[in-house]
């Protein structure tokens, strides 16, 4: 090999019948790579000590220290070096032993020097060749997508968009050297800009019209996911993760694999995309201003916590409403903290001849307020990453996944979905309001206000998009982009508590596009 051509790696081949594959050195040493040669596994064990490698084949049967022994003490000293065994040993206990040792790779003698090439390049430059594939496929997807974003989507190709964004979002999360992050950031926003347009010219038409002539909205949740399998003599669990985005659950789709064969879609939350709103429009199945005039009794108070306490109520007369008759009547359960979840799931082990399950899950929501007032949090969650990985932390060691788990052992057909997702905002924007404006940073309803148009989305008159009035000269502001709400008086001293916070209430994809999925058990 000429030395001074870049080697691909340095290989360190133990076999006590190594003279007898010069002609597999030669074509390793032919590919780029350095190869050291050994005959025995004390050796392989000294030059291991005294030199860097880049991988070892290690054949199983030597005199001396045989491949398992040798293999024991290198992983010992050495356990991220990559370790491929060769053997002329067949048996599969031998396999199971040397994999169990976390050996990277297993070959059977005879064997030639493709398999080997083939062997060592998996391992060695495996990530290099995805990285190079991914970043083809990503440049592929940028043009594609761009091209789709400016050809007026309808409501479904906003959701696909939006998928598609998320989805590259945690594919590039493993490939930073790529240096995509800019580039996708730049053109999710380009696409929020455009979906942000697309709802200001629709959503009104939408919220007023017939249901068969819109996207699914968050009071046809139940109609449209849970309904028809309850019509089908189905056991439904209906799970509600309180601002999970789309990005986030792509991250827990994966833990379901082995229990569930997973159907994907997704639905638009209610603008102000809040809890108050959108949840209980959910479990309601009416738009705000219904709720208000057929249940005033639960629609009380200005506070996200007081209008939520009548969610089974709204649950039980949306099953009443729509023509089904339950029995045993339906369970609904919120969860706010972990001990309560724990008792749940020794519930819900016995809940299996229930028809309906509706389980509110409160903790992603929770999370995403605790950042907002604890620094360390900021510091250990500085970014949508970090924010999925402690999600999926969170869900692949909660007691939720053993209620999936046992759901799907009982035949239950899961329905999985959220209110709101959360976008997290960067700048404020001033707002003049009088003191009884709700406090919301990403939306704000009062008297009069006057916001900045180019900031957020005006509304002289809630009841156009069927949010009941709070009185007379009643209007609204809904945030746009990465914008959040703050009054002249008090702007720098809350400018930068809220700054970086992750918010919900606002117009954004990321608030608005919630997944909506199908759990069929296997």
């Amino acid at each position: 090999m000429n030395t001074t051509e870049l080697i691909r790696g340095k290989i360190l081949w133990a076999d006590d019948e190594i003279d007898l594959l010069r002609s597999h050195v030669l074509f390793l040493e032919g590919k780029g790579f350095q190869v050291t040669t050994v005959t025995n596994g004390d050796d392989a064990i000294v030059l291991c000590d005294q030199k860097r490698f880049d991988i070892i084949l290690l054949d199983e049967n030597m005199p001396g220290k045989d491949g398992l022994e040798t293999l024991a003490i290198l992983k010992a000293e050495y356990p991220a070096l990559p370790i491929v065994m060769i053997t002329k040993n067949e048996e599969e206990s031998l396999m199971e032993e040397a994999i169990g040792s976390h050996i990277s790779d297993y070959l059977t003698k005879p064997v030639n020097p493709s398999q080997i090439l083939l062997a060592i390049i998996k391992i060695l430059e495996n990530r290099q060749i995805k990285q190079d594939a991914v970043s083809d496929k990503y440049l592929q997807a940028f043009a594609s997508l761009t091209e789709r974003m400016e050809s007026h989507p309808d409501p479904q190709d906003w959701i696909d968009i939006h998928h598609q964004l998320s989805a590259w979002e945690l594919e590039l999360d493993d490939y930073p050297d790529l240096g995509f992050d800019e580039m996708l950031l730049q053109q999710q926003h380009e696409a929020n800009d455009l979906f942000t347009r697309f709802v200001k010219s629709n959503y009104e038409t939408w919220v007023n019209g017939a249901s068969d002539l819109r996207p699914t909205l968050s009071p046809d949740v139940f109609s449209n996911a849970v309904k028809p399998l309850l019509e089908d003599d189905k056991k439904v669990l209906l799970l509600v993760i309180d601002c999970m985005r789309w990005d986030q659950w792509l991250t827990l789709e994966p833990l379901l694999y082995n229990d569930y064969v997973i159907k994907r879609d997704g639905y638009f939350s209610l603008l102000p995309s809040t809890t108050e709103y959108s949840r209980n429009a959910i479990f309601s199945g009416l738009f705000p201003d219904d709720m208000q005039r057929f249940h005033p009794e639960w629609w009380s108070g200005r506070d996200e916590h007081s209008l939520n306490r009548h969610e089974e109520d709204f649950l039980g007369d949306n099953i009443r409403r729509s023509g089904l008759t339950l029995k045993p009547d339906a369970k609904y359960k919120k969860i706010l903290s972990n001990r309560d979840g724990i008792q749940f799931a020794k519930q819900f082990a016995s809940w299996g001849n229930q028809q309906l399950v509706a389980l509110v899950v409160n903790h992603v929501d929770l999370l995403a307020h605790r950042r907002t007032d604890s620094p360390l949090l900021r510091e250990i969650l500085p970014n949508e990453a970090s924010y999925r990985e402690i999600v999926r932390a969170w869900f692949n060691n909660s007691w939720i996944k053993e209620v999936l788990a046992t759901a799907a052992k009982q035949g239950f057909q899961v329905i999985v979905t959220s209110d709101h997702g959360s976008v997290r905002v960067q700048q404020p924007t001033q707002i003049l309001a009088d003191r009884s404006a709700s406090t919301n940073l990403r939306f704000k309803q009062g008297r009069n206000l006057k916001p900045s148009p180019k900031d957020a989305w005006y509304l002289d008159d809630p009841e156009r998009i069927r949010i009941p009035s709070n009185g007379q000269s009643d209007t609204m502001a809904i945030a746009q982009k990465m914008y959040y709400f703050l009054y002249p008086n008090n702007f720098r001293k809350f400018q930068n508590k809220f700054a970086d916070t992750y918010q919900h209430g606002g117009l954004s994809m990321w608030e608005m596009i919630i997944p909506l999925v199908h759990l069929e058990p296997k």
